[in-house]
């Protein structure tokens, strides 16, 4: 915010004012800060002290799938990650997180969220930097036809979708609801839901999840694909 600018005048004398500068807020033209999902992986691989080897028999994956993410070779799918985030016994947020500091209030500028592509398409985080993450807001695109999984998802707490662009159809007790842009949708989690792009181009929504227990992890739940159930 621009100081105010008083001009003491003497008797007599005239008053000049310099023209104001505007000073940009921001940088509009900032990319998006891509999130290295390998680098990540071998970070939190590192703070376990797990080998690579251990770490593939915790998760039921290859060593080399491991080694491929690690190294930046693959992008994983959500469930694969998530298959990697239950061996390792973290939240997938954790795949998000940067060194930047934690604070009580995230503001993130359109150009600045963090974000993470995955073989189904991509999530945004809305609360980087927040420290307690009881509300996990994204933004999500789905690659066509990608969908939940065939299992229903069940969690604590409540969710909220807003649908940005395409169709996205969520089954919630046995009853189809379709989202289409401006549509929204808020439900109390527990009952048996899922999700599906019901369309063959990309959709997007913003997606918040509020679980009521601190040990639920209703983003892994919502992103284990039909591989992550796989032994």
């Amino acid at each position: 915010m621009p100081r105010t600018r008083i001009a003491l005048e003497s008797k007599g004398s005239p008053t000049h004012r310099q023209p104001r500068r505007k000073t940009p807020l921001t940088n509009e033209t900032t990319a998006p800060l891509e999130v290295n999902v390998g680098r990540r992986l071998r970070e939190l691989r590192a703070e376990h002290n797990l080998s690579i080897r251990a770490l593939a028999e915790r998760s039921g994956l290859a060593v080399n799938t491991l080694s491929l993410i690690e190294n930046s070779r693959t992008s994983p799918s959500v469930g694969t990650l998530q298959q990697i985030a239950v061996a390792l016994d973290v939240p997938i947020t954790a795949f998000f997180e940067t060194d930047a500091p934690k604070n009580k209030v995230a503001y993130v500028k359109a150009g600045h969220r963090p974000r993470a592509a995955f073989a189904h398409g991509t999530l945004e985080d809305l609360g980087a930097g927040l420290a307690d993450r009881a509300v996990e807001p994204f933004v999500v695109t789905l690659e066509p036809s990608a969908d939940s999984g065939p299992h229903p998802i069940v969690h604590t707490g409540y969710e909220f979708v807003y649908c940005l662009k395409g169709r996205i159809l969520y089954t919630i007790e046995e009853k189809t609801y379709v989202l289409e842009p401006g549509d929204s949708l808020v439900f109390e989690s527990h009952l048996p839901h899922r999700w599906r792009n019901a369309d063959a181009e990309r959709a997007q929504a913003v997606l918040v999840l509020y679980p009521l227990d601190t040990r639920d992890r209703p983003t892994d739940r919502h992103f284990a694909l039909e591989e992550a159930q796989k032994p």
